[in-house]
């Protein structure tokens, strides 16, 4: 067990290079959560974890099986159904833990321009409890916000840098500025360990299938249209599952106190190149494709700088063509998975979402 985050005068660079054993990853059933619980405990380097999470329709405890399934992981997991939101409940896990790791948001733009409120909730008041009891906690454990490459806005050229002005332009996005904004308020006036990232646009297996890669893997396997935004030349920037939980890690261990970092894929691809190269991996034609009306305020590019991130030395691993084909692949071998989260609301969600568009689509 590592010494309790007391030593607050210590030189930032050596306080960063700790290990932190007992871990509180909130979301940590969701899709990247689930994904750096299942890294970190697969390590058998003796890290404990508790997971918190709500078990929305986006967070699936399916998605810890392969812990479950290893005694020796499944030892040191603690999995616990609640809400960020709940100040009793975070304040008694908070107190038994070295670090926290706020994965937990609810995270689709189209979502958010559906409920906004959800996101607020989540985004705002849910961080507002977890900084809280941080601040209270007697060890004064470290907090990493997640955050996302969309708090930046839509990017016309260039990359944008970690001291870049905020430009939120969906419900989602603002909701993940202010929780970053609420962090760097507890760093400053209260002086609490805290660290951020943001993230470019991420897939990989155990992706809820509303997102456009599995949305379209999955309903290209089935044979149903696929919902093209506008001309689909809208930019992303790619980062394959595991390299971003990858890079969070690394923050937690290597960032500095109140400092934010980048972690960027360094893959730009538009949307329209992305689902092409997707329907020749399935052998799917291209006629599935329909272009539909766009969403509102539909970002049109993202791009990162994350030349912070890599002068801590760490690099995306995995190209975006092995990504992919990992990711397409492992939704043809998991189909019980993901047709089981297209359940419950889907039929609702979807056609309130995209049956007026796909019905007027060219």
């Amino acid at each position: 067990m590592t010494e309790g985050p007391t030593d607050r005068a210590t030189d930032p660079a050596t306080r960063a290079a700790r290990e932190y054993r007992r871990l509180l990853v909130t979301g940590g059933a969701g899709f990247i959560g689930s994904c750096y619980v299942r890294d970190v405990l697969g390590r058998r380097d003796g890290t404990e974890i508790t997971v918190l999470d709500k078990l929305t329709y986006a967070g699936n405890e399916a998605n810890l099986a392969s812990v479950r399934a290893d005694p020796e992981a499944d030892a040191r997991l603690r999995f616990v159904v609640g809400d960020i939101a709940d100040r009793d409940v975070v304040n008694d896990l908070v107190r038994d833990v070295d670090a926290v790791l706020n994965f937990a948001a609810e995270s689709h733009v189209d979502r958010s321009i559906l409920d906004p409120e959800a996101f607020l909730v989540t985004g705002v008041i849910g961080v507002h409890m977890l900084l809280e009891a941080c601040r209270t906690a007697p060890q004064r454990p470290r907090y990493l916000q997640v955050s996302t490459d969309e708090v930046y806005g839509s990017v016309a050229e260039g990359h944008s840098r970690e001291g870049d002005v905020l430009a939120p332009r969906s419900p989602y996005a603002a909701a993940k500025a202010s929780g970053e904004l609420l962090v760097r308020s507890y760093v400053v006036t209260h002086g609490i360990d805290a660290v951020v990232t943001r993230g470019s646009n991420t897939y990989g297996p155990y992706h809820h299938p509303e997102k456009l890669i599995p949305l379209f893997v999955t309903n290209a396997i089935d044979d149903l249209p696929l919902p093209l935004y506008g001309d689909g030349l809208q930019r992303r920037d790619w980062l394959y599952v595991s390299d971003h939980a990858a890079g969070i890690d690394h923050v937690l261990r290597h960032g500095r106190t109140g400092e934010t970092y980048n972690i960027a894929g360094g893959v730009e691809m538009t949307n329209r190149d992305t689902v092409g190269l997707l329907l020749k991996h399935l052998g799917k034609p291209w006629s599935l494709v329909r272009h539909v009306q766009d969403r509102p305020g539909h970002d049109r590019r993202y791009a990162m700088d994350g030349s912070k991130l890599s002068e801590l030395g760490w690099r995306a691993q995995t190209t975006f063509e092995d990504g992919l084909t990992q990711t397409i692949d492992w939704f043809v071998e998991n189909e019980p998975w993901w047709r089981a989260a297209r359940t419950g609301d889907w039929d609702a969600y979807y056609e309130r979402q995209y049956g007026q568009r796909l019905r007027t689509a060219t």
